[in-house]
């Protein structure tokens, strides 16, 4: 295991993949990016730091997570064999937590005692939260206001894993937004501060270390296909910054197959402002953002576009720079899914297979629905279930059942009341 990460934790060129990537940063930051890296490529040679990963990983996050055979979704679809990778069966509900982990004990390593990390559909936050409560590090997460608000249960969640949680109310509100404000703290506090950063983005050597951290995932794959005697003719990932995706690729990007396709989110339309499609919608183009480069959602002076997708996940502007670089090379087909075809895929797995995609997860799965069929029977196709779905049930429920949840908010609403007004008159009595 050492001789490998060794050998394969970075494989960016000065930080570059092809002609994206980089560390475009303020000169406050390159001496902590420049520490980070030395650190970094030093324990992943290290044979006590891979020791405590590999045992974190084994008896907290509860790896291996299995590879399940969807045989009643196979059955219905034809074609192709559909197997489910369940990183929402680790702990924390999804892949986040491969890299938390792995970028705090590296923090720690480091003597850095404070911990912050930006999130989006907050699954990210939640895995930071968790692991700083695991290994004793003081906790800040920088979340949109706008996913503050649509992602409650995960907000209660990193609170009660002892996270302060930080409402980002500039720009769009979003997960762009929350990177930014994470940075603008790490630059002020370096010394003691490390940043999570949580997704395969950002500048020079997140990208690296993301990856690498999150390659269990399919290096995993990789051995139970082999287990099984699968022929994979596809693996298939939903991406939004891309930790998932690129860490379920890895161990195949230098292989000629299985082909390997990203879904991004094409929210409810191909212009711009409906989608977050970096690689395949109309509005895209090579930029400057946040520390890298890469493919952008970004007007004609540079600026980011709004994105939009029923998934928190999946809407940021950007896309990993080694990502970009694979999809323009071809060793990445890219292709989107749409809302209604996400909801309609948590449907289908979840009554067909009893398993609850998360609304990022499930634009793999709607590939996977389009793609099986045209395979043949003896063809596998992997699709990775990122992270599973009770995290959206404040945005799935009103769709799948809108006036039931009305009802049930309603109730809820009236019962805080009248405790609210209890306690009152407890207190006025008191």
């Amino acid at each position: 295991m050492v001789a490998e990460f060794c050998d394969k934790s970075v494989e960016s060129t000065d930080g570059f993949f092809s002609e994206y990537g980089g560390k475009y940063v303020a000169e406050v930051l390159r001496r902590p990016l420049d520490e980070l890296e030395i650190a970094f490529k030093e324990a992943m040679c290290d044979n006590d730091f891979l020791a405590e990963l590999r045992e974190i990983q084994r008896d907290y996050i509860g790896r291996e997570t299995p590879l399940l055979f969807a045989k009643t979704a196979t059955h219905i679809l034809g074609g192709a064999q559909i197997y489910i990778k369940l990183e929402g069966l680790a702990n924390t509900g999804a892949h986040k937590i491969n890299n938390a982990i792995g970028q705090c004990l590296l923090a720690k390593r480091m003597g850095k005692k404070r911990i912050i990390a930006e999130t989006g559909a907050g699954q990210h936050g939640v895995a930071t939260a968790a692991a700083c409560a695991k290994l004793g590090l003081d906790c800040t997460v920088y979340m949109g206001e706008v996913d503050v608000r649509r992602q409650q249960p995960n907000v209660a969640a990193m609170e009660l894993y002892g996270a302060k949680v930080h409402a980002v109310t500039s720009g769009s509100r979003t997960l762009k937004d929350a990177v930014n404000e994470a940075m603008r703290d790490w630059a002020a506090n370096p010394d003691t501060t490390h940043y999570v950063l949580g997704s395969a983005l950002g500048p020079a050597p997140f990208p690296d270390i993301v990856r690498t951290f999150q390659s269990v995932i399919g290096n995993e794959v990789k051995q139970q296909a082999k287990e099984r005697g699968l022929d994979v003719a596809a693996m298939i990932a939903c991406v939004g910054g891309g930790s998932n995706s690129i860490g379920f690729f890895a161990p195949f990007i230098n292989e000629a197959s299985p082909r390997l396709i990203g879904v991004e989110a094409g929210g409810v339309g191909p212009n711009a402002g409906e989608n977050a499609s970096r690689m395949t919608g109309n509005a895209s183009r090579d930029g400057i953002l946040q520390g890298y480069k890469s493919r952008f959602l970004l007007d004609d002076d540079g600026q980011a576009l709004s994105t939009r997708s029923i998934s928190a996940g999946l809407d940021y502007c950007g896309i990993g720079p080694q990502l970009a670089s694979l999809g323009k090379s071809g060793r990445i087909e890219f292709t989107s899914a749409l809302d209604r075809e996400a909801l309609e895929a948590v449907k289908f797995f979840a009554k067909n297979e009893g398993v609850l995609f998360a609304l990022e997860s499930a634009h793999a799965g709607a590939e996977a629905i389009k793609l099986a069929p045209t395979l043949s029977k003896d063809k596998a196709i992997i699709v990775n279930m990122s992270g599973r779905g009770d995290k959206d049930i404040f945005i799935t429920c009103p769709v799948f059942r809108p006036a039931e949840w009305k009802v049930f908010l309603e109730s809820e609403l009236e019962r805080l009341n009248s405790a609210k007004d209890i306690h009152d008159a407890k207190s006025m009595q008191a």
